[in-house]
């Protein structure tokens, strides 16, 4: 296939474009590095199926040639990155969805959005459905990313219902692995960069509020499955685990053998206090479920952030 990604040089970006290439699939991402990096992509710079094209989705998008499909994950992902970029967050999930389905519709190329569990906000309900609709301050601090990706959701079904475009989302919950950015925020990479270096791991309120970890390997699994489906549903991809923060920053002390403390600070706005998808869907209709304990993820992650610590 010739498979376009926005967001290619991201975490999950990358992991994708690897998959793709060890498939001999012809890869083109599109990035404009606001968070991806460009050292992600360089082991594929000598791939004859690899291009790269830096541009920001919400300009016009130009592909040569035959496109098989689009993948829409261009965006920036870590409250850190949002809060920091929070225009382009708002436009990378309007302008440029409409763009990556403008091309879709224009090379008759199937469509993958990868949305995010935060179009559920602080949830009433756990765990969560993909027939839950939400609970989202529409002008949070937290606003440009989860009213972004839920706008995008709209176009994308927008566009399956009257261009009749091959279309599929996927809402990811947290995904952590190696090629993380280390510095951008996210949790599991917060606590073990802290961990390794002795510091306090930082914990935002009482630490009492929930996460579900999903490794990279399930999560580009997942992604892949409902791109091959003839499904145009929403689905919910991560690990029903559900774990304190509490309960996650003291296993990473014990696996780094880390003399580190736990300080704890004020809770953010509009933090969510849970996450915990229902996966029920992806297991009848994509026969996916995760496969990678948090013991084995964490360990490689561990691994991986030692190996590129600064």
């Amino acid at each position: 296939m010739n498979i376009v990604i926005t967001g290619g040089a991201g975490f999950i970006g990358t992991h994708l474009v690897e998959r793709f290439l060890e498939k001999n699939h012809k890869v083109i991402v599109i990035d404009n590095l606001l968070t991806g990096s460009k050292v992600n992509l360089n082991d594929f710079d000598q791939s004859k199926n690899f291009s790269f094209i830096n541009l920001d989705v919400q300009n016009h998008i130009e592909i040569d040639g035959e496109v098989d499909y689009v993948l829409h994950l261009a965006s920036a992902a870590s409250p850190k990155a949002y809060t920091e970029n929070p225009i382009n967050t708002l436009k990378a999930g309007s302008i440029g969805t409409i763009n990556t389905l403008g091309l879709a519709k224009a090379k008759n190329a199937k469509y993958l959005l990868t949305s995010t569990s935060e179009v559920y906000g602080d949830p009433e309900v756990s765990p969560q459905p993909e027939s839950y609709w939400g609970r989202v301050n529409p002008n949070g601090v937290r606003s440009m990313y989860d009213e972004a990706k839920r706008f995008a959701e709209a176009a994308v079904s927008s566009y399956n219902r009257i261009y009749n475009i091959d279309s599929r989302i996927v809402r990811l919950f947290n995904t952590y692995g190696p090629k993380m950015k280390i510095n951008d925020g996210r949790v599991v990479t917060n606590f073990i960069s802290q961990a390794l270096i002795g510091e306090d791991i930082t914990i935002y309120g009482k630490g009492s509020q929930t996460r579900s970890f999903c490794y990279v390997s399930d999560t580009v699994d997942g992604i892949i499955k409902a791109m091959n489906s003839e499904s145009n549903e929403v689905f919910n991809i991560g690990n029903p685990n559900e774990i304190t923060i509490l309960q996650l920053a003291e296993f990473i002390i014990e696996l780094t053998e880390s003399k580190s403390s736990i300080r704890h600070e004020e809770l953010p706005e509009d933090d969510p206090m849970q996450r915990k998808p229902d996966i029920g869907k992806a297991l009848s209709i994509l026969d996916w479920k995760p496969t990678i304990g948090l013991e084995e993820g964490l360990k490689e992650t561990i691994n991986w952030v030692k190996a590129n610590l600064n």
